[in-house]
């Protein structure tokens, strides 16, 4: 009786043990990463994804350009001018699709100049079109990390807020951009590390 208890034990042991390993490297396959790497700009080609968009599409005489920094940063910078009605400079990617989907929001790691950016998405391929934004402010010369949820980006176009807008989703995102429009002419630079897609564990 005793023997054939013991037996019992060492055969669901086994099974158990069994059980676990054909399981374990399956669920931890399947398991979901919190982040998605969208760019880091080490490699060149991620600089050469980005390119600019100023007001003079509009009449406007602002100066941004997009460049690669000597520590392999993205550089947003160049000078904002309220002349000739216009005020605006921004850089954006080359419409693609980022495969984001099932991710709630995106990070960014920027150092500033003290200026109050627009972080923005869209969800089409066209150069003029709606614009998901949000704003934020950075702080000068300091490195901060910024999460930002895709339920809080609001719609605009021209910049008017729209209200009649299909609601944000991440696998629609085809186009990733900064703007500067403050109303302060003058001088601005805006460095960007690294853009993540994010989703809460």
């Amino acid at each position: 009786m005793r023997n054939s208890v013991l037996i019992l034990i060492l055969m669901l042991s086994y099974m158990m043990f069994v059980d676990s390993n054909m399981s374990g490297d399956d669920q931890v396959s399947k398991k979901p990463d919190s982040t998605f790497l969208l760019f880091d700009f080490i490699e060149e080609s991620d600089a050469e994804n980005w390119y600019a968009v100023n007001d003079v599409v509009m009449g406007g005489v602002s100066k941004g350009i997009v460049s690669k920094s000597e520590d392999s940063r993205l550089l947003f910078s160049g000078s904002l001018s309220l002349e000739n009605n216009g005020g605006f400079a921004s850089i954006r990617t080359k419409p693609k699709d980022f495969g984001i989907s099932g991710f709630e929001g995106i990070r960014i790691r920027v150092k500033g100049d003290g200026r109050t950016y627009q972080f923005r998405l869209r969800t089409d391929r066209y150069l003029d079109s709606v614009a998901f934004k949000h704003e934020f402010v950075t702080i000068e010369d300091t490195w901060v990390e910024l999460d930002f949820p895709f339920s809080s980006f609001i719609p605009t176009y021209r910049g008017r807020i729209m209200t009649d807008v299909k609601t944000l989703e991440a696998a629609d995102i085809r186009q990733l951009g900064f703007l500067l429009a403050d109303k302060k002419a003058g001088p601005f630079n805006l460095l960007i590390d690294k853009i993540v897609a994010f989703k809460k564990k």
